[in-house]
């Protein structure tokens, strides 16, 4: 995996507040009085002559993360320049956007208009679920207890105690949601001026606030466009689809009753031995005294996301990222990556299935056609306009990792990737086509595209689909260069999900 990601402004601890409109730089010149000019020409000499004999940021060793000692915009500004540390994280990254890392340009050909759009997004960063955080809390407590002494970098768990909520979005989370809702807008700004999306949530909180705070970005980025149309009431939450095993729910197919995530279980079991012993020794020589198992290190290493994102947007990481090396984090990214291919995905033979569901309700809304499906569609709310639209050319679907995951399979997007080997160590951080951290981070989005090209009253058109702002070439539909099928072949490549995947043995 090329480590190497981009910073944009909407990557992890980089996602501003909304500005206030400031006057322009020449005017504030022009306010200022003679005194005040020498002064500031005085101050940003002395910047640069402090500047030129600055170290770069670069001199730190190469898998050093930013001490906690370090102010909090230090901080931000060492770890801008090295935000591969929380691409690292698995499904707990933050978003970031992997335009730079698509080999396929994300833009829009000359000769082509969208016509139709639907996001399946993520959540935003989250506290930990109440089952994990009663872990968290009780991996403290026996470090607490047992610990002798804290060396070096550990002396941080000394006075640390779990203050996580759980299960809720963050601050940050919610405001990576805002700023999912106005790149929505950015990209499709010709279709949203006119329009808004119709949109569907699972019925978790944390889900629903997260389709909540989609709709506000996008509709303060229809605010400030001077050609939108005004008079268009704001978009809100048309359906919410209620959670768990007794309900169909395509946003969160749990209805499979056969379906077990024992492949990841094993996978991961098998990898921990491989990786764990190694950071365990660390712990160990850094908590004198304490007695861990492999199974504590995976828990130990969550706690740098979660802290991170519960922070408000300081731009500085938690001090308790520092206990591990850029080579643990890729190993701890690998880690998560099982759990979602195995548990999930192509690894588990049930998995894919998991997303059928959703797929046929795509080719529904891209036919303007009702609805054929078998497995996990709610067939009373997918019958009733109200609640499930044919009609809308913007989309918007709000659920959870383990189910986008589901989909990404059933939509055949990474059909080729081999099966991810659990039990070498050269695994960690080269790429295998595919990531936790690169396709379901908090905030995660895919844009499912259809665009007329050429002769919009003839030809037919095309399915495009971007992963984080990625192009994932489609396959088994005679791709173009660009990654595209047309509408009609991509959907009979759609088999698989058409004929309901596996889900007799449900």
């Amino acid at each position: 995996m090329d480590s190497k990601l981009p910073v944009r402004r909407q990557d992890a601890y980089h996602i501003a507040e909304e500005n206030m409109p400031q006057p322009s730089a020449s005017r504030r010149w022009k306010r200022t009085s003679v005194r005040q000019r020498l002064a500031l020409l005085a101050t940003a000499v002395l910047g640069l002559l402090f500047f030129i004999q600055m170290p770069t940021l670069h001199s730190t060793p190469k898998q050093a993360i930013p001490r906690a000692s370090e102010s909090s915009t230090g901080a931000k500004r060492d770890y801008l320049s090295r935000p591969k540390v929380s691409h690292y994280w698995g499904q707990y990254s933050p978003f970031f956007s992997l335009e730079k890392q698509s080999e396929i340009s994300t833009a829009v050909p000359p000769t082509c208009q969208i016509v139709f759009a639907q996001v399946l997004a993520r959540h935003g960063a989250r506290y930990p679920t109440s089952s994990k955080r009663e872990k968290y809390v009780e991996l403290i407590d026996t470090i607490h207890k047992q610990a002798k002494s804290y060396e070096g970098d550990y002396a941080v768990l000394k006075d640390y105690k779990i203050q996580l909520g759980a299960d809720d979005l963050t601050r940050f989370g919610e405001q990576e949601m805002f700023e999912s809702g106005k790149d929505f807008y950015a990209r499709y700004m010709h279709l949203a001026r006119d329009n808004v999306p119709f949109v569907r949530s699972s019925g978790s909180s944390r889900v629903v606030a997260s389709g909540e705070f989609f709709n506000k970005g996008f509709q303060a980025a229809k605010g400030r466009d001077r050609e939108s149309n005004k008079t268009q009431q704001s978009p809100i939450i048309n359906t919410v689809i209620p959670e768990g095993e007794e309900f169909n729910n395509t946003l969160d197919a749990g209805s499979c009753k056969s379906f077990t995530s024992d492949p990841k279980d094993v996978a991961q079991d098998a990898f921990l031995k491989v990786f764990a012993p190694q950071i365990l020794k660390k712990i160990t020589a850094g908590l004198p005294g304490v007695e861990l198992e492999n199974k504590h290190v995976p828990l130990l290493m969550d706690l740098c996301p979660f802290e991170t994102v519960a922070q408000n947007s300081t731009g500085s990481l938690s001090p308790l990222c520092r206990l591990f090396t850029l080579s643990d984090w890729q190993a701890y990214d690998y880690y998560n990556t099982l759990d979602k291919f195995y548990g999930y995905g192509k690894g588990n033979p049930l998995g894919p299935t998991q997303g059928v569901g959703f797929v046929n309700e795509v080719i529904a809304r891209m036919t303007h056609s009702p609805v054929k499906d078998h497995t996990s569609v709610n067939q009373t709310l997918d019958s009733d306009p109200a609640t499930f639209s044919l009609d809308a050319t913007l989309y918007a679907d709000f659920s959870h990792d383990n189910t986008i995951t589901s989909i990404y399979y059933a939509l055949g997007l990474y059909n080729d990737t081999a099966s991810l080997p659990t039990n070498q160590s050269q695994s960690v951080g080269k790429s295998h086509g595919y990531s936790a951290s690169w396709t379901v981070p908090f905030s995660s989005r895919a844009y499912i595209e259809m665009m007329q090209c050429g002769n919009h009253s003839t030809s037919e058109p095309l399915v495009r689909i971007l992963v984080n702002d990625r192009v994932v070439p489609l396959s088994g539909c005679n791709a173009d260069a660009l990654g595209r099928c047309k509408r009609d072949d991509w959907i009979q490549s759609l088999e698989f999900a058409r004929s309901g995947g596996e889900w007799g043995s449900c």
